[in-house]
Parts: C-alpha cells; sequence; structure tokens
C-alpha cells in the first residue's frame, strides 16, 4: 500500500514544478528531473501583434524577470528596424537593467537562498525562510532588503513601472533625464553600493560554513559542462549588448556570434515529460549540454571591467579555478554581479554621454529582428518575424532555464544520489534537491511563458518502501 507524506513550507523558486525522483529495489537511482507542467503559450500570443507592442506585452511573462523581456524586445525590434539608438538611450537602458539586477540578484541571495545559507539546510522547514532569516539575523535582512528595494526603484524611475517597465521602445529610450531624477538615481546608487560592500563579505562567510556543513556539493555537484555568455570585442562582459561566447569544459573557446546566429548554434527540442523545451549547443553533428547565468558569464568572460568585482573575480579563481563546474559557487558569481552592477551604475551616471537625445525614428519594413540581454539567470533571446505592416508573423524566445534545463536535472540526480543512497532520511533529500535547482535560481514562467500556476511538488518513488513525497507551494 502507497503512503503519502506531505511537507508543507514556502519553495523559493520562480514559478512551480514537480521534481520525480525514481529509485529501484536496491535503492540505486534509475532517473531523475525536474518537470514543468504549463502551456508555452505566449509565442502564439504574440503571432499577429503590432511589432512595437512586444516590450511591453513580453514584459508580462514574468513578474520576476519583466525588464530582461523588456530590453530584449527592443534590442529584437531596433535590429528589425535597422537603427541605432542614441547613446543617451544605450545608457538609460542600461542603467534600468543594473537597478534590475541588484534587485533581482538580492531577491535570490537573501530571499530565496538566504534561509539555506543562514539557517542550513537541517533547519526546520517551518522557520526556514525569509521570515526566519529576519529572526536570525536581523540587521543583515534589514540591509538586503534595502539593497533589494533601491534596484526596484531604480528600475521603476528609469523603467517607468517598476514590475512592468514601458519606457524602452524601438529605437531608443522615451525620456530624457533630467536634473532631479539625476540627484535621486545617484543617492540610491551610492547607498546600494555602500550596502552591497557591506553584505558581501558576510554572504561568502555564510556560503563557505555551509559547503563546509556539506562537501558533497563540492566533490560531487560537479557537472563539467560548456558556459555560454555575452561579451564586448575586448571580452569584458556584457549583460545587454554584445556577442555571445561559448566554450567548452576545459575553458577553450568554441564559438563566438552576433545574436541573429543563434539559431545555427543552438537547438531547443521538446522532452516527452514537460512543457519546458531543452536547448543544446550544436557542434557538427555532436550536441553539447551548456550552463548560462552568474557562472557561465564569469567562465566565459576575461573581466568585469569594474576595479571591485574584477578583484572578486580574481579571488574566486585563485580559490576554485576557471572554468568552474560547482553549481553550488552560483551565489558566489551572483554576488560578483551585484557588486559589479552597483559598480557600473556609478560609471553610467558619472558619464556626460547620459544626457543628449534619447530617440530616433523608426520605420518597420518587414523582416527579421533578433536580440537578446543577459538575464539575470542567463543568456535570454527574443526571435520576431515582422511583416512590412509592422505586424509580428512569427516569435521564438528562448529563456535561461530552458538552456540549463539539462544541467539541472543531472544535479537532481546528483542531489539525490548523494543525499538518499543508504540513508533513510527524506528530508535531506528534499533539502538537497531544493538547494540544487535554487542555485541556477530558475524562473519557470519564463521557461514555458506559462499561463496559470501549479504548486511544486517532489515525488520520490522507492521500489523497497514505496510512497510519494510532496513539498507544495
Amino acid at each position: 500500500m502507497n503512503k503519502t507524506i506531505t511537507i508543507d513550507p514556502v519553495t523559493r523558486i520562480e514559478g512551480h514544478a514537480r521534481v520525480f525522483i525514481d529509485l529501484d529495489d536496491g535503492g540505486a537511482l534509475k532517473a531523475a528531473g525536474l518537470v514543468v507542467n504549463e502551456l508555452r503559450g505566449f509565442e502564439k500570443i504574440l503571432t499577429g501583434m503590432d511589432a512595437d507592442r512586444m516590450p511591453l506585452v513580453t514584459a508580462r511573462i514574468c513578474g520576476v524577470c519583466p525588464t530582461a523581456h523588456h530590453l530584449a524586445a527592443t534590442n529584437a525590434l531596433d535590429n528589425a528596424a535597422g537603427v541605432e539608438p542614441p547613446t543617451a538611450a544605450k545608457l538609460l537602458r542600461e542603467l534600468m537593467y543594473m537597478g534590475h539586477l541588484i534587485h533581482s540578484h538580492c531577491l535570490s541571495l537573501f530571499v530565496l537562498q538566504g534561509p539555506d545559507l543562514v539557517l542550513g539546510l537541517d533547519a526546520d522547514p517551518a522557520i526556514r525562510n525569509v521570515v526566519g532569516v529576519v529572526q536570525a539575523v536581523p540587521d543583515i535582512a534589514r540591509k538586503a532588503l534595502q539593497c533589494r528595494s533601491i534596484g526596484q526603484k531604480i528600475n521603476e524611475l528609469v523603467g517607468g513601472r517598476g514590475t512592468h517597465p514601458v519606457t524602452s521602445v524601438a529605437g531608443g529610450i522615451a525620456f530624457v533625464l533630467d536634473a532631479d531624477r539625476e540627484r535621486q538615481l545617484n543617492a540610491w546608487i551610492q547607498e546600494a553600493h555602500g550596502l552591497v560592500l557591506e553584505l558581501a563579505p558576510v554572504v561568502k562567510q555564510l556560503l563557505m560554513k555551509m559547503l563546509d556543513a556539506n562537501p558533497a556539493m563540492l566533490e560531487q555537484w560537479v557537472i563539467p559542462a560548456w558556459s555560454v555568455g555575452t561579451v564586448k570585442g575586448d571580452g569584458t562582459i556584457a549583460l545587454v549588448n554584445g556577442e555571445i561566447r561559448a566554450i567548452d569544459e576545459s575553458g577553450a573557446r568554441k564559438a563566438q556570434f552576433p545574436t541573429a546566429g543563434y539559431d545555427t548554434h543552438l537547438s531547443e527540442a521538446a522532452v516527452d515529460f514537460s512543457y519546458m523545451k531543452q536547448v543544446s549547443f550544436v557542434e557538427g553533428e555532436t550536441r553539447h549540454d551548456y550552463r548560462v547565468g552568474p557562472l557561465a558569464r564569469l567562465n566565459i568572460s576575461d573581466r568585469y571591467g569594474t576595479p571591485l568585482a574584477d578583484r572578486e573575480r580574481e579571488e574566486f579563481i585563485r580559490t576554485v579555478g576557471r572554468p568552474c563546474h560547482a553549481n553550488a559557487l552560483q551565489p558566489w558569481a551572483r554576488l560578483i554581479e551585484l557588486l559589479y552592477c552597483t559598480e557600473r551604475a556609478q560609471e553610467i551616471m558619472a558619464s556626460p554621454e547620459i544626457h543628449g537625445e534619447t530617440r530616433v525614428p523608426v520605420k518597420f519594413s518587414g523582416g527579421r529582428g533578433v536580440g537578446h540581454v543577459e538575464a539575470p539567470r542567463g543568456t535570454l533571446i527574443h526571435d520576431y518575424e515582422i511583416d512590412e505592416n509592422g505586424i509580428v508573423r512569427a516569435a521564438n524566445l528562448i529563456v535561461a532555464t530552458q538552456q540549463n534545463y539539462a544541467l539541472i536535472n543531472t544535479m537532481i540526480a546528483q542531489a539525490a544520489t548523494s543525499h538518499v543512497i543508504n540513508r533513510p532520511d527524506d528530508q535531506a533529500l528534499l533539502n538537497a534537491v531544493e538547494f540544487g535547482i535554487r542555485c541556477y535560481d530558475p524562473c519557470l514562467s519564463c521557461a514555458t511563458h506559462a499561463l496559470g500556476a501549479m504548486p511544486l511538488e517532489i515525488v520520490v518513488n522507492r521500489a523497497d518502501r514505496p510512497h510519494l513525497i510532496r513539498r507544495n507551494c
């Protein structure tokens, strides 16, 4: 007779999914994976719409990373129309994006992964949440949430709205920076930078303490794979515009190409157990699994280009090497980017080129527009076919979590193997699997372009001790 055990804390990922883990009679792993059972519908919804609505509509795909879609869409429309936005517009778009990344990375580090880092993976699930963090380390929690709030305020002031920005349009941005906004932005950015400088050593200390207590995360949760991200011409990391670079497991560069060439290198494929498609990097007849996101960006780039972020990058490389394939070190890479974003925001505000014309005329005469950004979770690509009347006739979106899908599934198998075999404690399995998934910071509503909701559910099927373990949002 089957036995069902229900465990019900808040599950800290963006979106909803189910994890399955199948074990045989001897307790050995048979199969494991992440299942997303929601409709992939937005690409069809976009067909027939006016192209200039793409930045507004695609931002509604996700409430967590709307600015990434907003800017990927405007980059695609710029390319479709064959226009180059003014320098001031490009800087203001990038500033908006720095605010978004500050907000998103603080959310991931302190709200979603913070309970694991502060309270430990073995803490009672009833308290292992953001409220528990506030109670355990109130000063750290206050500073972290304030930094997150500042990022959202920057995004809102430049983007016109916090959750679904509206100001980035084809050909530029729909406002000119005035003195009042400039003063407010400078104050917020300085405050955010100071907060990050205070929080960074705390996060590193908590991460290393957790890894010392769970050595399997560095010894067994290692997935050699290709890395893909975006760089400028000199190899400096790029988050809004640049060329896509791929390196293999050893760090050798395998490809570098403009956004429009993505479809000759990346191949989507459906899987039979999920609505989320999986993406592979194609090299001749061979398909390679690869990672995107903060760790991949650290692997593929030569520098961040700001002093403190580059100094932290050098310490990372001295400590763990490069390329790094340890999933549990994703938070450290995310922390370096958080530091970079506050530094880069300061540079943008100090540039005299932020003042000036912010928009050029745009006319769509028919053709294809492809644009991308480095979303908080990895490379995000928008691809539109637009007719001579400016109507979208086809759309394709490739998002970060799709590209990490194969490695997420491998990580689930690794977590199950290192925490379940010959161990009767299923709670350890749930904690390990969820932490491993959170390291990738998956956004499942983006990955499926979802409509509706589904609870996260972890299901363990044991042939020797058949029962289900469910953890629901």
